[in-house]
């Protein structure tokens, strides 16, 4: 008779890799400490019951918020605690592995404070980024609509300037926290004869005139993370609500997916290694690990599949997460195929694990089938993993047109 084992006999860190941990300096190992102990406590608990009601997971993320992990990339200044970008990597790894709604969440926080930190005035600092790193305020970034998703420069929002305002008219759909925001990185065209040069990102504040939110929209996974439509309907706000010059906002688009796919690329990872921890406890708890019968060895040699894809995994989202830290320029290739390969881990993980389980895969309370449904989403979401691929492709083709004729 097998003895049974649980996660908290074997603790969050039984099953982590020495290989892993040498690519962590005292600073974020010391993080991955903090991020574990909070999460152990406050937001694994919660997981199954936020994902079965669809509720959003406010305690959660103010937990780590109260303990000072919600603003590990921003500056100390602004308050958060200028941390790399491995350290805010390994958090959102640990996060998701627990409940994927609450890392989109805190992760959202970011994606929303990021491009305020790159081109937003002192005083849109002051005003805004303290706030999401505290958890006072709830932040979103809108930039995908119904025709406009991975492709920005075909969006149709348009913003018209009036005197001292600027005017908003259009949609947005799929804006993670968007019926919550307290402020909204919202991007839209001053002239959509200019294409991309004609984009512009704004800060929209909760309750501008015009501004309303739509269904929240039911989801496959990360249901507890709320997805909302957006409408502008001559929607007005001061000039000083611009983020930066009107044309800049493609490009700050740009340099702020870096930071969203470095997100998803670690969520991947987190709901890799959450699967496969969930199935080796499983094979533990049915004898699987010892003896040679056919079924015990089928699963032996799976679970040593799903490690080793993990950790391979775990090593290129802490390499690029290093060479974004370390690169004078945004690495974009890198980042695409760190997003991409990360992403595609955490869903293939994920259902291997489900087909390891058999019919236990399905069983809510074990959380393999959470976690599936959870990862899928990542392939989708800043930039669709066939993007990754053009982008992956496009860089081949410029360095083979670069290379001297022999």
């Amino acid at each position: 008779m097998s003895v049974q084992v649980t996660p908290q006999h074997v603790g969050r860190d039984a099953l982590d890799e020495a290989l892993a941990s040498l690519n962590l300096g005292d600073a974020e190992s010391e993080i991955r400490r903090r991020v574990r102990a909070v999460v152990e406590t406050e937001v694994a608990p919660r997981a199954q019951a936020v994902d079965a009601a669809s509720s959003f997971p406010a305690d959660s993320y103010q937990a780590l918020a109260k303990a000072g992990l919600a603003g590990l990339s921003m500056p100390v200044e602004l308050g958060g605690s200028g941390h790399s970008m491995v350290a805010y990597c390994v958090a959102m790894e640990e996060i998701a592995a627990a409940c994927g709604a609450t890392s989109t969440v805190y992760m959202t926080q970011m994606h929303c404070a990021h491009p305020i930190l790159l081109q937003g005035t002192k005083i849109q600092h002051d005003l805004y980024i303290p706030g999401l790193c505290n958890g006072s305020l709830y932040g979103s970034l809108a930039v995908t609509e119904a025709g406009a998703g991975s492709d920005v420069a075909a969006m149709r929002t348009v913003a018209r300037r009036d005197g001292d305002d600027y005017v908003l008219n259009g949609n947005k759909t799929f804006i993670t926290t968007g019926d919550r925001a307290d402020v909204i990185v919202l991007f839209a065209s001053v002239d959509r004869d200019r294409g991309r040069h004609g984009i512009t990102a704004f800060l929209v504040p909760r309750g501008a005139a015009g501004l309303s939110t739509g269904r929240v929209l039911g989801k496959l996974g990360l249901r507890g993370s709320s997805t909302a439509e957006l409408f502008l309907d001559d929607c007005r706000i001061p000039a000083s609500s611009r983020l930066g010059d009107e044309g800049s906002g493609y490009d700050l688009s740009i340099r702020s997916v870096v930071k969203s796919r470095m997100s998803a690329a670690a969520q991947g990872v987190g709901f890799a290694r959450a699967a496969y921890q969930a199935a080796a406890l499983w094979a533990a708890n049915h004898g699987l690990l010892s003896g040679s019968r056919r079924d015990a060895q089928d699963a032996q040699f799976l679970l040593a599949d799903l490690r080793t894809e993990v950790l391979a995994a775990r090593q290129v989202l802490y390499a690029t997460a290093d060479l974004v830290d370390k690169a004078k320029t945004d690495p974009v290739t890198e980042v695409a195929m760190c997003k991409l390969r990360c992403t595609d881990v955490g869903v293939d993980v994920s259902f291997r694990a489900m087909d390891l389980l058999g019919a236990d895969g399905d069983l809510v309370e074990l959380g393999v089938e959470r976690i599936a449904r959870d990862a899928r989403a990542t392939q989708i979401y800043d930039g669709t993993n066939q993007v990754q691929r053009l982008l992956i492709a496009r860089d081949i083709r410029l360095r083979l047109e670069e290379r001297p004729s022999q």
